[in-house]
């Protein structure tokens, strides 16, 4: 299967809905890794795996209520269930792959379950791409407060972690350490006011490009993206791409397959057990005459690009 319908909720080999919302996909070692928030049962991050991009093979629950916890040289609150003994929030997990310490990386949006009052960032780690993820805690970068959240990371293997902060106000932009295991300086506070959230970033002919979404809950709004030279130069003021509701989605992440950019974003369902229904959508992005630029489709032949 090649094909995708945009919007649907797409299934896995077994024919099981893929439960992968808010994540990222990273490719290594000949497969592409899908991780994702599944919110079923005690689970809080899935892992799938795929050739092409379209037939998807889950692998893990990577990261449940049960998984291991250790702590590392950042002070952090290791929680993976409150105080009522009931789930957290771990949401739109992104993970990068470190050429140094041969670890995987994951960065996370961290709540208590209860209400949304830390808005922290959650970090585990794991020596495979599919396997039972070490969960280090909890912390808010400098103090500050982080929710919608992504990983960027350069070619020569410098890392980015961008999140909403000030009550979704602001958008920060901050370097990470070389292991990727916290943050080394904040470099950005971006578009003071706007409410942005969902960042997704792609670097297109040596552009830096940042799609997010405006604060409406789970109703789709209009997206707007920003451009620079680099990620620590200066950010453009935003700008529309899409039409009024970003064509039924909101931003999960950018995926760049050989040269081409893919926006993958959610087609949310809504909360409590209509969360389940919430689909995926697939829409290729083009710079054309310095402006980003994003394709609407019903459907995507994803093999056009593997």
């Amino acid at each position: 299967m090649s094909a995708l319908i945009n919007g649907a909720l797409w299934m896995d080999r077994e024919g099981n809905p893929i439960h992968a919302h808010g994540g990222c996909i990273i490719f290594y070692g000949g497969y592409y890794y899908w991780y994702g928030e599944d919110r079923r049962e005690n689970y809080y991050v899935s892992c799938y795996r795929s050739k092409n991009l379209a037939d998807w093979e889950f692998r893990n629950h990577i990261l449940t209520t049960e998984s291991r916890t250790e702590a590392y040289r950042v002070r952090t609150k290791i929680q993976l269930q409150n105080e009522d003994s009931k789930k957290v929030n771990l949401e739109r997990p992104k993970v990068l792959y470190n050429e140094m310490t041969k670890k995987f990386v994951l960065w996370a949006h961290f709540e208590n379950g209860k209400d949304y009052h830390d808005a922290a960032v959650g970090i585990a780690t794991c020596d495979t791409p599919e396997g039972d993820f070490i969960y280090h805690g909890h912390f808010n970068p400098y103090g500050y407060m982080s929710r919608d959240c992504t990983l960027f990371k350069e070619d020569n293997g410098k890392a980015y972690f961008i999140s909403a902060a000030r009550d979704n106000a602001d958008l920060h932009v901050y370097r990470l350490t070389d292991d990727y295991m916290n943050v080394e300086c904040l470099v950005h506070r971006l578009w003071q006011g706007e409410y942005r959230e969902a960042p997704a970033v792609v670097k297109l002919q040596e552009k830096y490009y940042m799609i997010s979404s405006f604060c409406t809950g789970w109703a789709p709004n209009q997206g707007k993206y920003a451009v620079a030279d680099s990620m620590e130069g200066n950010w453009s003021s935003l700008k529309e791409i899409g039409d009024e509701t970003t064509f039924g989605s909101q931003a999960a992440f950018i995926l760049k397959v050989n040269g081409q950019a893919l926006y993958y974003g959610d087609r949310w369902g809504g909360n409590g057990e209509k969360y389940f229904t919430s689909g995926y959508v697939i829409y290729p992005l083009a710079e054309v005459d310095g402006k980003l630029e994003m394709s609407y489709c019903e459907n995507i032949d994803i093999s056009a690009y593997t």
